[in-house]
């Protein structure tokens, strides 16, 4: 069981990889939250099955990864917003 969660592990950051190549590269700012996202809640999908084989506490890791990942959410909502108010001046 220890050899397939290991397994499991590997292949969710094998999809973060992924995920950050698209933070780094999305043409558009959704695109980057949504990847954003997908990075914190496959941050929680690796700690998760790492919980099961160790005992380092990944259960208390992947709460706090999940607190972020929503954090990062209001934060670049309220990003947006904020520069559309700036943009919208400029326009006048």
């Amino acid at each position: 069981m220890t050899t397939w969660l290991m397994g499991i592990s590997v292949a969710l950051l094998l999809c973060l990889g992924a995920a950050l190549w698209r933070v780094w590269r999305g043409p558009t700012d959704a695109d980057r939250l949504m990847a954003a996202q997908l990075v914190g809640t496959g941050a929680v999908g690796v700690t998760l099955p790492l919980a099961a084989v160790t005992d380092w506490g990944a259960l208390d890791m992947a709460l706090v990864l999940v607190l972020l990942a929503g954090f990062v959410a209001v934060v670049f909502v309220k990003y947006v917003r904020f520069r559309a108010s700036n943009n919208q001046g400029d326009n006048r």
